[in-house]
């Protein structure tokens, strides 16, 4: 039986043949981990389920990324409880604050998670590993409190969805348009429960960053994973960092897919999520100059060292428009130390920007940049509901890097093209 990538990653981890959509399965997990926020609840689970040592201590990662460096009272306390559950189960993989890195940025960085891996975190934002070619999805705590114990968890096998992406990209255009114009497309449900398979010339030619940017958000479609097979780009960026053996997976040429969605993408242009939802999209062009109090740039979905890099060109020489800030967050450390010896940070800095150690921080209104009432931000993050960055009456737009900092400059939303 032909199947798709995502069928036969599914397959191997629970020793079958083959499996079909709508099956419920038990496989086998390669890797596992869990934040500052979701962690504390998956450790009384596994306490109160009579855990005495996770399923293997290589395979489990804990990462406090959220509300640190500690906000308040609160959040220190459960990041203390992440670093006692290390401590007390010898867990080689906790990342300490100035070690570690937003989650989704960090465990690829390290090689940890893998192509051809299933790997289940609790966070909805796991699907960003698609990129590599893995079976990624976010779990609840409860759920990944027993799979500590047990390093398995169930699926239903989900159908999937293709998507071919032709053309040529316009300057300025990459990833996190790619995305957006998808999500603006099929809605936030429109892949509810499914595998988004992304393929086709534009995505073959697409560096590893824009990948990550592009499964990253496969959930703000309501997907179960978002997932690109691996090929030559993938290997080099995985050859050098990966810690085990991992297999490539492909779908077969006549894999059956419940629908299968083809564009051309030659004449899109930067595009912008509106408030208050990820398919409230529209061409940059469309929003005549919308005045702006903050941008941030970084996050799990653009935090990068190509997004800073796509930033630096915008703001170099320039300054932040009076009236603005602009916020700007590497999404590790390893990415904060080759911004600094690239000169990224200065560059920053002379801008007037803030620039801050790693955190998730303002991406869920926790920290480093909440909004007050009738603020407006441009955020390089992946959500903008209703009060997702602070005041309940601020509003969110979500756009890629180049259209945050040029934005920031012009202290309105604007086309890079106009700055440069």
């Amino acid at each position: 039986m032909p199947m798709t990538i995502s069928e036969k990653i599914l397959a191997a981890h629970c020793g079958l043949k083959e499996v079909k959509p709508g099956e419920l399965i038990e496989p086998n997990l390669d890797f596992v981990f869990s934040n500052d926020v979701t962690a504390p609840m998956s450790i009384r689970v596994f306490e109160e389920a009579g855990g005495k040592k996770v399923f293997d201590p290589e395979r489990v990662a804990l990462i406090p990324d959220h509300f640190v460096p500690n906000k308040d009272i609160q959040s220190a306390a459960q990041a203390k409880e992440l670093r006692e559950f290390a401590r007390t189960h010898k867990l080689p993989h906790y990342f300490e604050v100035g070690r570690m890195g937003i989650e989704h940025v960090l465990l690829p960085e390290q090689g940890l998670v893998l192509p051809g891996d299933i790997v289940i975190g609790s966070d909805s934002h796991t699907c960003t590993y698609g990129a590599l070619g893995a079976f990624a999805t976010g779990v609840g705590s409860t759920d990944l409190g027993a799979s500590l114990v047990t390093g398995t968890t169930w699926f239903r096998v989900p159908e999937s969805l293709r998507f071919v992406y032709r053309g040529k990209l316009n300057p300025w255009v990459g990833g996190k348009d790619l995305i957006l114009y998808t999500i603006g497309k099929i809605g936030v449900d429109g892949a509810r429960y499914k595998a988004m398979e992304f393929c086709g010339p534009v995505i073959g030619n697409l560096p590893m960053s824009d990948r990550f940017t592009i499964c990253n958000m496969a959930i703000e479609a309501g997907a179960k994973v978002g997932i690109i097979a691996p090929d030559d780009t993938t290997a080099v960026y995985v050859q050098k960092r990966a810690r085990r053996p991992y297999t490539v997976y492909q779908s077969d040429l006549d894999a059956v897919y419940e629908a299968v969605f083809t564009w051309d993408i030659s004449s899109l242009e930067p595009q912008v999520a509106c408030p208050h939802s990820p398919a409230n999209v529209r061409g940059v062009s469309e929003l005549g100059g919308i005045v702006i109090d903050q941008v941030i740039i970084g996050s799990c979905t653009n935090g990068r060292i190509e997004d800073l890099r796509i930033a630096a060109k915008i703001l170099s020489g320039r300054r932040i428009a009076s009236g603005a800030r602009c916020i700007i967050i590497p999404g590790s450390q390893e990415v904060y130390r080759q911004a600094l010896a690239e000169g990224l940070l200065q560059i920053f800095i002379d801008a007037e920007a803030a620039v801050s150690t790693p955190t998730c921080g303002p991406c869920l209104g926790g920290h480093m940049g909440v909004l007050a009432a009738g603020e407006r931000a441009v955020s390089t993050t992946n959500r903008n509901f209703v009060g997702r960055m602070g005041h309940v009456k601020s509003e969110v737009y979500l756009a890629s890097p180049a259209v945050a900092a040029a934005s920031a400059i012009a202290g309105r939303i604007i086309h890079p093209d106009e700055i440069l």
